[in-house]
């Protein structure tokens, strides 16, 4: 993997203890020590002159493998400036983006260089990229991959951006072998459009009548047919956003088999519940669509057992006006949820009574850095591995208010949720980003200190 040049200047050594530090799989007592971005050592005990974190988390630096930055070209939608500036309020320290839907989409590599461009002096923390397949680019898929992609994204039904077409089995069988031959995911949105009850027409602002025109089956038959592709083309295959429990059967079943499957949900799926989502309220919408509590506990379980591998954001922000806060109007309005400053907190506020700290915190360090063939410099704390921590609270609670909202608008549906997990220091690359206790720049306390994160 290759970093991009980021604040040049020499960072002088600091030291942090915390009396439950996250190290090899377990919390305990240890100093981290780190220079120049690096780890360079670690002690089992308390070093003179750390910075003493208490009874705090310190961890490594969350890791959000699904984000929609939007640019260039939807830049009022949201940008890599504020969705870094939110990801470090929430402790995260690795974004990657995808490559929708910043316009022109990331689908060749002129339109990626656009992309590295329009990112270079805006990343607060590390980000890395994915590029897009859509009918008739298979030929751009190598430069997209030299070029230091992550991974390619496809979608199995329409994206809500034209510029960014569903493919068919015709075109996933022609992309899969290249992709497999460059050793990194493809990652699939799974749905495939068939019959069902759609009553938007007439009741367009009914929360039941948007999550019955997006049935489960449209998920589990899209996971099935990409669970096919994956054994007869051995390409490591990634299922975005799981949301029906259903297709957990079928992905337990090929993972089983050996297949090189993977699998995420994301953290409103796990914390909301259709049950309790308002009528007229489209912050709720997304595709696939928050489902019923029955279905999510499944989810939680799936994560504890492994059936899942991580938990992202899918962070899909708008102005308020495309949202139709107003009219409350889902069927025309944009279907995504912004989340990207809550995916530690609200996804521990979910799974706190199901899993133990020590198994949570690999669901958002340790397996997305693995998927993202980053787990030799990212998701754990060891010496070489890179500087980027956090320092957060499990059991202190915080209402979340629109004023402390980073992302580019504020509005979403974590406002006013009450969430465990408070942040109290996010680093980058050894630098603090974000103090909650200093309010200069929007508690962005350095900016620009993120890097570009590229497959070599």
């Amino acid at each position: 993997m290759g970093f991009s040049p980021g604040i040049n200047n020499v960072i002088d050594k600091k030291m942090i203890y915390s009396n439950r530090c996250w190290l090899d799989g377990k919390l305990q007592p240890a100093t981290i020590c780190f220079a120049n971005g690096i780890i360079t050592e670690i002690h089992p005990h308390k070093t003179a002159g750390a910075e003493d974190a208490g009874n705090n988390i310190l961890m490594p630096g969350v890791i959000d493998a699904h984000v929609h930055i939007n640019e260039p070209g939807r830049t009022d939608w949201e940008g890599f400036d504020t969705a870094t500036q939110a990801a470090a309020a929430g402790g995260t320290t690795t974004i990657v983006d995808m490559p929708l839907n910043a316009s022109p989409v990331t689908t060749n590599a002129a339109a990626f260089k656009l992309k590295l461009d329009a990112s270079a002096g805006k990343m607060n923390v590390n980000v890395g990229f994915y590029g897009g397949l859509i009918p008739g680019n298979q030929n751009d898929l190598e430069g997209l991959m030299k070029m230091g992609v992550l991974g390619i994204k496809c979608f199995l039904t329409h994206s809500g951006i034209d510029e960014f077409p569903n493919v068919g089995e015709k075109e996933l069988n022609e992309a899969m072998p290249l992709i497999a031959k460059h050793h990194i995911p493809l990652l699939a949105h799974c749905e495939l459009e068939g019959d069902c009850v759609n009553e938007l027409a007439t009741h367009p602002t009914s929360y039941a009548a948007y999550l019955a025109s997006r049935p489960k089956q449209w998920e589990n038959d899209a996971v099935d047919l990409m669970i096919e592709l994956c054994r007869k083309h051995h390409c490591a295959t990634h299922i975005v956003h799981v949301s029906s429990a259903q297709a957990l059967v079928q992905i337990k079943k090929a993972k089983k088999e050996g297949l090189p499957l993977t699998a995420e949900t994301c953290t409103h799926y796990i914390y909301f519940n259709a049950e309790n989502i308002p009528d007229a309220d489209c912050l709720y919408k997304c595709a696939p669509p928050i489902r019923e509590k029955e279905n999510n506990e499944l989810l939680k379980k799936a994560l504890a057992d492994g059936v899942l591998n991580f938990i992202a954001t899918d962070h899909s922000p708008a102005p308020p006006d495309i949202k139709e806060l107003q009219s409350g109007n889902l069927k025309k309005a944009w279907g995504g949820i912004a989340g990207l400053q809550f995916l530690l907190p609200a996804s521990w506020t979910a799974m706190k009574e199901r899993i133990s700290l020590e198994k949570f915190i690999p669901l958002l360090t340790e397996h997305p850095a693995w998927f993202l063939q980053v787990e030799n410099r990212k998701g754990r704390l060891a010496i070489g591995y890179d500087a980027d921590l956090v320092v957060w609270n499990p059991e202190e609670k915080f209402e979340v208010k629109a004023e402390d909202i980073l992302h580019r608008h504020n509005c979403s549906p974590y406002t006013g949720q009450q969430l465990y997990g408070t942040v109290q220091q996010t680093i980058v690359n050894g630098i603090t980003v974000y103090h909650p206790d200093s309010y200069r720049d929007k508690k962005i306390i350095q900016k620009n200190a993120g890097q570009w994160l590229l497959k070599k």
